[in-house]
């Protein structure tokens, strides 16, 4: 293989901490660098432009390792363009027995309809197969709220059209070490119409954790009404709910909600995406007269235009 065909990628964790106070860590994220021996401040600096971190403190960087892979595109090359490697990075939380998303709702009960043993008697020798059964609310993990969560005229997760769920155009909001208060300033650089919009807060960090549950940052109802004046096609955020569970009127789920914008709550991994040039696919299951529902939401990305990657850990 030539030396031309061939990229450099530097595999690493990194520790933010943010002038305005927060931080955020993240773990196996990946870049591509001309220069194996790209130095960390060099690194560190490609890294908060890539996500497009704001007021950045300090980045350190440890655990890094450099990897010799393939080109994905053919930059420069006649003839036939190869397709693009297209990285999956997973944004949900896993479902599992007895978790706990939002404080004082029970978590899921996991276990068997048939089980692998009892299933033998029903098959030829050697066959087995499991039946799984899970009684759960509909809040549970990483879920989509659709408008009948909010009315009940609304359309129910049956009603949403995989169009307004999957394959949508994304854009990732840094909303980091700015107070609780994600407002309508913070959104006014993005163009967010029609789009779906991921505000990163770095909440997720806290997940399974009693922190989580409580002083989480939310969307303000300024930012909300901006956001469906935009024409935002979704809306998502990594913490336990985009309104202040303080107001009892929960004034951005009424908003986006009323105007047909989905909102997905209890997001992870965002820091894992750049600011733009990523699909984003949340689709929950048609189900009919409900409101709410876990969602697998991940994010496609070309080779060039991110550095995400689907091993990479929120911690």
């Amino acid at each position: 293989m030539n030396e031309d065909d061939e990229r450099w990628r530097v595999r690493f964790d990194a520790d933010v901490t943010f002038a305005g106070g927060g931080g955020l860590q993240t773990q196996g994220f990946l870049l591509d660098v001309t220069d194996p021996e790209v130095d960390d401040p060099d690194l560190a600096d490609l890294f908060v432009r890539r996500l497009g971190l704001p007021k950045v403190d300090e980045v350190r960087i440890s655990g890094r390792r450099t990897l010799r892979e393939p080109h994905t595109g053919a930059r420069g090359a006649t003839g036939p363009r190869r397709t693009a490697h297209r990285r999956t990075v997973d944004l949900s939380h896993s479902i599992r027995h007895g978790m706990i998303t939002y404080p004082g709702v029970p978590g899921p009960e996991i276990g068997d309809h048939l089980s692998r043993e009892a299933s033998r008697a029903h098959y030829a020798s050697g066959t087995e197969f499991a039946i799984g059964r899970i009684s759960m609310t509909a809040n549970t993990g990483t879920y989509l709220d659709a408008p009948f969560h909010r009315f009940g005229d609304g359309t129910d997760l049956a009603g949403l059209p995989l169009s307004g769920l999957t394959d949508l155009d994304g854009i990732v909001v840094r909303a980091l070490g700015t107070g609780r208060a994600v407002d309508r300033e913070l959104l006014l650089p993005h163009d967010v119409t029609g789009r779906a919009v991921l505000i990163h807060t770095g909440w997720d960090r806290h997940w399974g954790t009693e922190q989580y549950g409580s002083g989480h940052p939310y969307l303000t109802a300024g930012a909300a009404a901006w956001l469906v004046e935009q024409g935002a096609a979704l809306v998502g955020m990594d913490s336990l709910n985009i309104d202040d569970t303080e107001d009892g009127a929960r004034p951005a789920h009424t908003t986006l909600l009323a105007a047909g914008v989905p909102v997905v709550e209890h997001l992870r991994g965002l820091e894992q995406l750049p600011p733009h040039g990523f699909r984003f696919h949340a689709a929950p299951p048609a189900v009919e007269g409900m409101g709410t529902f876990p969602v697998r939401a991940y994010a496609l990305l070309d080779g060039e235009a991110g550095e995400g990657d689907d091993r990479g850990q929120h911690q």
